[in-house]
């Protein structure tokens, strides 16, 4: 698994029927009619899920068909302004379609200064940060064996494919910044093959493979919402998920010795601003990683506004570009 290889700088009604129980008698008000010295009321409405009483038990009155009775009142049903009772809607994980599509444009404002990120399957470029080409949606690195991976699921679907001959050069060159076999036609090919949904299936499959399921999962496991979730993927996508002292599992035991995660019956704020924290402390550990902006004027600016749900509308900035979203 990768353990750091991401990059410093941009690149290119129903009526509620109510039983009175009086002198014994059950009477149910019958439904509002108009009569001008009645005051009206808007109607009731509540989650019948949360508010629902079980069904009436042997032995306890129930309330008889309406009837006209001339000495009985009648009331109008009683309505509530429902935006003041109704719940939030239960969040959703960054696996939600609308959220991961914003978990992309984040990622792809930091690594390639566009929210465009389905642009990005034909980028190729070496930008100087030792981990040799870096290319595709996620940046997978000719030298931190990411884009050998990709190349070999490619590969074994699509046998034969223009990039496959540089599979014994890729296993070479893993762990190293050189291009020893790949040039000079190396990255001409890959662009050529960009264009093959084979391999932009494979961009995509590898990256959730990856990256993205193992973020949304333990930031599940840890109790966190979109925002930590998507936090914990940005970590992995520029940090890996080895076990070197910058990788994002060491970044989280960071995170942990300071604050509990919810599912720990920690405080959700608390630990993310923790997780952040030991993120720039990682990425200032690297040259290439010391620009922190992805964190301090993107993820932070939102967990300052309690956005834990990453909802739109977003706005953030990264190297001081500015964008928004939604």
């Amino acid at each position: 698994m990768p353990a750091s290889h991401r990059h410093a700088a941009p690149r290119n009604t129903r009526p509620v029927r109510l039983a009175l129980v009086a002198f014994g008698v059950t009477l149910t008000a019958a439904p509002a009619t108009n009569h001008a010295s009645a005051p009206t009321h808007p109607a009731v409405r509540q989650d019948v899920s949360v508010t629902r009483q079980p069904a009436a038990t042997a032995g306890r009155p129930t309330a008889a068909p309406a009837t006209d009775h001339a000495s009985a009142p009648t009331h109008p049903p009683v309505r509530k302004d429902v935006s003041a009772t109704r719940q939030p809607a239960a969040a959703t994980g960054l696996d939600d379609p609308a959220k991961k599509e914003i978990a992309m444009q984040l990622v792809s404002s930091a690594e390639n200064s566009s929210l465009d990120w389905k642009a990005q399957y034909t980028y190729i470029q070496d930008i100087g940060d030792g981990c040799g080409y870096t290319a595709g949606i996620i940046g997978f690195c000719s030298g931190t064996g990411d884009m050998l991976d990709l190349v070999e699921v490619y590969t074994q679907r699509k046998p034969g494919n223009v990039l496959a001959k540089y599979l014994p050069a890729l296993r070479e060159v893993n762990g190293t910044d050189s291009h020893d076999g790949l040039d000079p036609d190396f990255a001409e090919d890959w662009a050529t093959a960009a264009s093959d949904p084979a391999f932009k299936q494979a961009q995509n499959d590898e990256r959730d493979r990856m990256y993205f399921n193992p973020a949304v999962g333990r930031g599940r496991a840890d109790g966190i919402g979109a925002l930590g979730q998507f936090a914990y993927y940005d970590a992995i996508v520029m940090h890996g998920n080895g076990d070197d002292s910058t990788s994002f599992g060491s970044i989280r035991k960071r995170a942990l010795a300071r604050a509990r995660p919810p599912s720990q019956g920690g405080n959700e704020v608390t630990y993310l601003n923790a997780f952040l924290d030991a993120r720039v402390w990682a990425m200032q550990q690297d040259e290439a990683h010391s620009d922190t902006s992805r964190v301090d004027t993107a993820q932070r600016v939102f967990l300052k506004k309690g956005n834990l749900n990453l909802d739109p509308q977003l706005d953030w900035k990264v190297y001081g570009d500015s964008y928004h979203t939604g």
